[in-house]
């Protein structure tokens, strides 16, 4: 899995430009008085200001885990590989381990089961078999993807504004959200936080 900043736009400053303008204001230079507004926006959930802040990431993950993500909408825009475009060979995420069905709760996951992996490997390996049969028999790429499991790995361009990614990461990067989309969430996390490191501090944490 890897998550990529591609590009990204604007600034902590950015921020305190934004909210300054209603009253004409412009600074060059950051001070105390701008991480202290920046504070104020953030715990009274004044969010327009860190809309004008966007960044944009590359991600790799399975289908799996894009599938949590893309949930999220608002502020948010996603473009992902098609394989009815694509049918070049695919690739599988193979965990480090399998975990258990937590006791008490309907979702989640507790502690580490073991399995036979050579099963999971033997379908995985199938999967590519017959998808590579199905295209060899002239069927459309985007039908024979339908045997592709959900361990495929995808790509997407993922852009949006600060604020929006600060609302996925507060979700996403909690300890009971499933391993693999907290490593995802938590790429992103370290890559607003070093670009955005007032705004991104306060939007975090808004104690």
């Amino acid at each position: 899995m890897r998550v990529e900043l591609i590009d990204k736009m604007g600034s902590d400053l950015t921020v305190v430009n934004a909210a300054r303008v209603s009253y004409g204001k412009n600074k060059e230079v950051m001070d105390a008085s701008d991480e202290k507004l920046i504070k104020y926006l953030a715990k009274h959930n004044h969010w327009s200001p860190f809309a004008h802040c966007t960044l944009q990431f590359r991600i790799k993950a399975p289908v799996f885990v894009a599938r949590q993500l893309v949930k999220h909408q608002v502020g948010l825009s996603w473009n992902e590989i098609s394989r009815r475009y694509v049918d070049y060979e695919p690739e599988f995420h193979t965990p480090e381990v399998w975990r258990g069905r937590p006791e008490d709760s309907k979702q989640g996951s507790s502690g580490e089961v073991q399995t036979d992996e050579e099963y999971y490997n033997r379908y995985i390996n199938g999967c590519k078999v017959y998808y590579n049969l199905l295209l060899n028999e002239g069927v459309a790429p985007e039908m024979a993807r339908m045997v592709l499991p959900q361990s495929m790995m995808t790509e997407w361009y993922w852009t949006g504004t600060l604020y929006a990614f600060a609302r996925v990461c507060d979700l996403r990067c909690a300890k009971d959200t499933q391993l693999e989309t907290q490593e995802i969430a938590n790429g992103i996390d370290k890559f607003c936080n070093e670009e955005f490191p007032y705004s991104w501090k306060y939007l975090r944490n808004r104690d």
